[in-house]
C-alpha cells in the first residue's frame, strides 16, 4: 500500500513562520513536522509515499531526498500552483496507482498511525475521527455503526467527532472530477450521504498543528518529553 502526504499549501495560518519556510519543514520536537509523518508511515509498513509540493517545493525535496534514510521511497507530485486537496490528489494519481492509499494531512501530528488497510466493497473512504479539540468543539461528523454520517446532529450516545486528517482513500473518489483545483470535503460528504464512507474513533495522541501557537505547544511537549526520558 502507498501513502500520500498533502504538503503543497501556502501555510497562510502559520505566517510569519511560513514566509521563508514551507509548513511541512517547520520543526517540532527537534525535526521537521513531515519527518514525523514519514516515520509513522514506515512503522505502519508503508513502503512508498507520494508528496505533493508547490510552495517552496525545492526546499522540501532537498530536505527529504529520495526517502532512503526513512526506509521509504518518496515520489513528488509537483503543482505549478496549489490544486487544493482534491485536485492535488487527482494530479498525483499516476504516482499512486489504482489501489486505495493512506492520505495524511501535512498539518497534523499523531503519536502512532493505526493500521488502516482495507475498504468495504463499495466504499470510497475510511476516516479516522478524534475527540473534538478545544478549538473545534462542535466536531465534524457522527460515527454510527462504523459508518460516518455527515449531516447528523450530536446526541449523548453519538456525539460528533473531528476528522483527524488521516484516512484511506479510494482513487475513484476524485478520478472522475474535471482536472484543476477542487476541494476534497464536498466529495467526501457526498459519498457519506450515499453510505460509502466508513470510519473509526482514533484515541491515540493527536494534534492539529494549524497555528503558530499550537505548533509551539507541541514542540514544547515533545522537547520536554525527550528531555525527561534522557538519563
Amino acid at each position: 500500500m502507498k501513502a500520500m502526504i498533502l504538503a503543497a499549501g501556502f501555510g497562510t495560518r502559520m505566517r510569519p513562520l511560513t514566509d521563508t519556510c514551507p509548513k511541512p519543514l517547520l520543526r517540532v520536537g527537534g525535526r521537521p513536522l513531515i519527518e514525523h509523518h514519514l516515520e509513522r508511515l514506515a512503522q505502519a509498513g508503508i513502503k512508498e509515499v507520494v508528496i505533493n509540493v508547490s510552495y517552496r517545493a525545492e526546499q522540501i525535496i532537498t530536505a527529504l531526498g529520495d526517502g532512503q534514510r526513512f526506509g521509504l521511497t518518496l515520489h513528488y507530485s509537483r503543482e505549478t500552483t496549489p490544486l487544493e486537496t482534491g485536485g492535488g490528489i487527482q494530479a498525483a494519481l499516476p504516482l499512486l496507482g489504482e489501489a486505495p492509499f493512506v492520505l495524511v494531512n501535512g498539518d497534523v501530528w499523531c503519536e502512532t498511525l493505526p493500521q488502516i488497510t482495507a475498504l468495504g466493497k463499495d466504499d470510497l473512504a475510511h476516516l479516522l475521527l478524534v475527540d473534538n479539540p478545544d478549538h473545534h468543539p462542535a466536531g465534524d461528523f457522527a460515527l454510527q455503526g462504523g459508518r460516518i454520517v455527515a449531516d447528523s446532529t450530536a446526541t449523548k450516545d453519538e456525539p460528533r467527532l473531528t476528522f483527524s486528517g488521516l484516512s484511506l482513500i479510494n482513487p475513484a473518489l476524485v478520478a472522475g472530477e474535471p482536472p484543476g483545483a477542487f476541494a476534497l470535503a464536498p466529495l467526501l460528504k457526498a459519498a457519506m450521504r450515499q453510505g460509502r464512507v466508513s470510519g473509526e474513533h482514533f484515541t491515540g495522541r493527536w494534534v492539529d498543528v494549524g497555528t503558530p501557537e499550537r505548533l509551539a505547544a507541541l514542540d514544547k511537549s515533545l522537547t520536554d518529553a525527550s528531555t525527561a526520558s534522557t538519563p
